[in-house]
């Protein structure tokens, strides 16, 4: 009597919840995206697009753009990576590229190789627009005069 009728088909956070995996030895060329995580242990020569995590296994290669939230690299990166959260990379990680984090974790032996841009910290450092650069007493000097 008071109980709701089941719906058909799963629900938007069951859909989240769920995890896609590039197998290795799996190459896809082109986009993919999904609303779930991934775990790539395959090639992927395209572009990937998730709001969750990705994971890209030591055997995982990505050539190309990732948009997502967070991801835990082990494997081959290059291209442009753009996360709203963190980015670890593990000691196995190759990364070369343009990134774009909210936070950066690297352990030891991880080659990053890449412009980095951290969102988020300027908000963490307190608004400065207000505050004026440190003045130097020191006078500029001109060639061949001594300081």
């Amino acid at each position: 009597m008071f109980t709701e009728k089941p719906k058909k088909g799963k629900t938007t956070s069951e859909s989240v919840n769920q995890q896609n995996t590039i197998a290795k030895g799996t190459i896809i060329t082109g986009d993919i995206v999904s609303d779930g995580d991934f775990r790539i242990e395959g090639t992927v020569q395209g572009n990937v697009k998730t709001p969750g995590k990705v994971v890209l296994g030591k055997t995982g290669i990505i050539n190309g753009t990732l948009k997502g939230a967070n991801a835990d690299i082990e494997g081959k990166f290059s291209g442009k990576l753009i996360l709203t959260d963190t980015l670890s990379l593990r000691a196995s990680a190759f990364v070369e590229g343009e990134v774009e984090v909210g936070k950066l974790a690297v352990e030891p032996g991880a080659a990053f190789n890449a412009t980095c841009l951290m969102k988020g910290s300027v908000k963490e450092l307190g608004n400065t627009s207000n505050q004026k650069a440190p003045q130097s007493n020191a006078k500029p000097t001109e060639k061949g005069q001594p300081a």
